[in-house]
């Protein structure tokens, strides 16, 4: 694939995409959310986040791309698995999934050099109903958010899109921790904060394209990160859910680069 063609970078440093580089992006979105897809058969009780893991790794190798998170910063793993309290970055390990947790599974992919990064939660056994609930307002936020991503709106429009719709839910959103750019790089200008104020930030423009992961918390918003660097938890134990599209900017609005093929996104439940 030839290099993208850039047009130009914003004074705010982010970089504006030619519309024919949408088409690399959805190919590396695509192959991400597929793996994604595949996992809901493999989040059970009594499975590891560590044999998740591994299924992933072996099908980012099969599909010829490179994982992302491998190797990124002395990461050794090809996704982040984050339980119950884990906000985000939770490393896969042997720890099994008990009935009722709650986990976010997020993937990495490069392919032909463009960046695929997507998320989204499951459950292992019986969802609870307070984690359901937690669940729903966090994928609403977050297309509450890709709803406010079009040209002339700004990032600020974006983070009280989601912000002003998850407080009135009585909950939080995570603020230690935000969206990026991406395209031929795995993080770049901008950061894209999920609060914010109307009108605030650089103007959205057809070319921008970036991730929006709101993270949502049951009690307070505060996190800290635990003694492996990487691992970030709610300060008060409470629950945390995360959903994350990749999005490039048109003429009408968002392009999401990362759909499920098969409507998985937001899990359903019996």
């Amino acid at each position: 694939m030839n290099d993208p063609k850039h047009t130009r970078v914003t004074k705010d440093g982010i970089h504006i995409y030619h519309p024919d580089d949408h088409a690399g992006m959805h190919v590396a979105g695509k192959l991400a959310a597929e793996i994604l897809d595949a996992m809901v058969d493999h989040v059970f009780v009594g499975q590891t986040t560590g044999e998740i893991d591994r299924i992933i790794t072996q099908m980012v190798e099969d599909a010829g791309a490179i994982s992302a998170t491998i190797g990124y910063r002395g990461y050794q793993h090809a996704s982040c698995i984050s339980v119950n309290h884990v906000v985000c970055h939770g490393i896969p390990g042997d720890k099994k999934l008990k009935d009722g947790d709650i986990l976010n599974i997020d993937v990495t992919v490069i392919v032909d050099g463009w960046y695929g990064d997507t998320s989204r939660m499951y459950v292992a056994g019986k969802l609870p109903r307070k984690a359901e609930r937690l669940i729903q307002v966090t994928h609403d936020a977050l297309m509450l958010g890709i709803e406010a991503a079009k040209p002339g709106n700004t990032f600020g429009d974006i983070g009280y899109a989601i912000q002003s719709y998850v407080e009135a839910q009585r909950m939080s959103v995570v603020r230690d921790f935000c969206g990026h750019g991406l395209g031929r790089v795995f993080h770049a200008p901008p950061n894209v904060l999920h609060y914010g104020r109307e009108g605030r930030g650089a103007v959205l423009e057809e070319g921008m394209f970036f991730t929006i992961e709101p993270m949502v918390n049951l009690g307070r918003p505060e996190t800290k990160v635990l003694a492996d660097d990487w691992t970030a938890v709610t300060r008060d134990k409470s629950l945390s859910a995360q959903f994350e599209h990749s999005i490039g900017i048109t003429a009408d609005g968002a392009d999401i680069f990362t759909q499920s093929p098969k409507s998985l996104f937001h899990p359903t439940y019996s």
